[in-house]
């Protein structure tokens, strides 16, 4: 059995036409579709779902008759419904369907005769066909070849590099400052009290993975429950990390400081108002979060805050635990996408599932980079009408990047350890492009983007003979003067 996308063009006689695209499931082994428009022929499309054409004595004679006709999904085999549509003078059937678009199979070889093109179709594009162009609508089948490569993966690529280069530099500016601190006796209580890092030891790094491992299963079998969780935590989390990036760079604008006192505390007011629009901007976005139109370009922005926002905030101590934190991570990553296939009863990955909605579930995880393919293909209406890239491919990555560019201001090493691991991070990611235009199918991308990060780094350390201080971290700043 082959199961192959494709695109139903539907459109409306006007000055413009009006037109539409929308996915198809097909059986290559029954029907050769053409490749492109041009060579495609158009039919007027009989609206037939009232019925599952599981009987000719089920639709009028002569009502199909050189049209493409569009039932439901019945009791009976695909090839039964197209012999009888054939029957009846029909050019072409459409097979609408409530549930998760699946291969269409059935045995072939009983139905010779059959040679009418037969396609699966969501029924709720039949719907949106009849909202957005009325009853009067030409259709036809076809299937384009796939892109060799989107060039959303460029977008994808610079949203990434920014923010793993963005977040590593805010965290050696924040280490700087707190050197700094420890060598003044007069500003070290301030800066205790503005600290908010969290250092992770080789103990929290591995049950952090732990949890991620637990909460990952739990997302599969409880997903339509747990995803509302997610959102939430995501719409408070993001709201806070925006509100940080944004404060680091109101606070070095020198005027607009007017403050006010409340309840025996002073505060700014722009910071109140930078609050405010913090959290309208995640509100919203919970809000509209579905309307593929926009609501990406707010998830994007709420979630390269998020990402910035964790990787100045937590801090690896010692090159040790970073090599256990990705490590895991990269082991965690394979398994759950190339392992676990062999154990689900349908043959998917947890993380393919998870990411895409198990189930057909219509809400999708916010722990995405999302942009939108910007070449047309029968894969960008069926599967994912967006590129996407995980925010632990940035966060994991990053927080190595984050502790080299500490280290460089520890050692006083002109940032050759951080403008080498967003270098090897950069060249990770188009390792992960290239791998994945040549296999066609997701890939786990810390499987490139550690070994990338983790050996440049080695080899610096190992380069500038520091592998020791490298790898032990902390032990040696005590000495550190400004």
């Amino acid at each position: 059995v082959s199961a192959d996308e494709g695109i139903l063009h539907a459109s409306v006689s006007g000055v413009p036409p009006v037109t539409k695209d929308y996915c198809i499931i097909y059986n290559s082994n029954w029907v050769s579709l053409p490749k492109t428009l041009d060579n495609a022929t158009f039919r007027t499309l009989e609206n037939l779902t009232s019925t599952v054409l599981c009987s000719s004595s089920e639709v009028p004679s002569g009502l199909m008759k050189d049209k493409a006709v569009v039932v439901m999904r019945g009791n009976c085999t695909f090839l039964e419904k197209a012999r009888i549509a054939q029957n009846l003078g029909a050019k072409m059937l459409l097979i609408a369907s409530k549930s998760r678009l699946s291969p269409i199979s059935d045995n072939k070889t009983d139905f010779e005769d059959v040679t009418l093109p037969v396609a699966l179709i969501r029924y709720n594009d039949i719907v949106d066909m009849q909202l957005m162009l009325g009853n009067e609508v030409n259709v036809t089948l076809y299937s384009p070849p796939l892109p060799e490569f989107d060039y959303s993966m460029v977008v994808i690529f610079l949203i990434a590099v920014f923010t793993v280069a963005l977040g590593g530099y805010w965290s050696g500016v924040a280490e700087l400052e707190n050197l700094k601190a420890i060598a003044s006796p007069g500003e070290r209580e301030t800066r205790r009290k503005k600290e908010e890092n969290v250092t992770f030891t080789p103990v929290t790094v591995i049950l952090f993975v732990v949890i991620c491992c637990v909460m990952l299963v739990l997302l599969y079998f409880f997903y339509k429950w747990l995803v509302y969780v997610i959102i939430s935590v995501f719409c408070l989390a993001s709201a806070m990390s925006l509100y940080n990036c944004l404060a680091a760079l109101v606070g070095e604008i020198p005027f607009g400081q007017c403050r006010i006192t409340c309840c025996n505390k002073t505060v700014e007011v722009r910071l109140t108002f930078l609050a405010v629009f913090c959290i309208a901007a995640a509100v919203v976005w919970a809000v509209f979060r579905n309307e593929d139109r926009w609501a990406w370009i707010l998830q994007d922005i709420l979630g390269v805050a998020f990402c910035l926002n964790f990787i100045k905030t937590l801090k690896m101590p010692n090159f040790k635990s970073c090599v256990i934190l990705l490590g895991l991570l990269l082991l965690y990553d394979v398994f759950f996408v190339f392992i676990t296939p062999f154990i689900t009863k349908n043959g998917a990955s947890i993380m393919v599932e998870v990411a895409a909605g198990p189930f057909g579930n219509s809400e999708k995880l916010p722990v995405v980079i999302r942009v939108p393919r910007l070449e047309h293909s029968a894969s960008t209406l069926c599967d994912l009408p967006f590129s996407l890239l995980g925010f632990g491919d940035i966060i994991v990555p990053g927080l190595l990047v984050a502790y080299c560019r500490r280290f460089d201001v520890q050692a006083r090493s002109s940032s050759v350890y951080y403008i080498s691991c967003t270098i090897a991070y950069a060249v990770g990611m188009v390792l992960t492009f290239v791998v994945l235009a040549l296999m066609k199918m997701g890939q786990p991308a810390l499987l490139y983007l550690v070994p990338c990060t983790l050996i440049t780094s080695s080899l610096v350390a190992w380069r500038r003979k520091e592998m020791k201080k490298f790898w032990k971290g902390n032990s040696y700043q005590v000495g550190w003067m400004p």
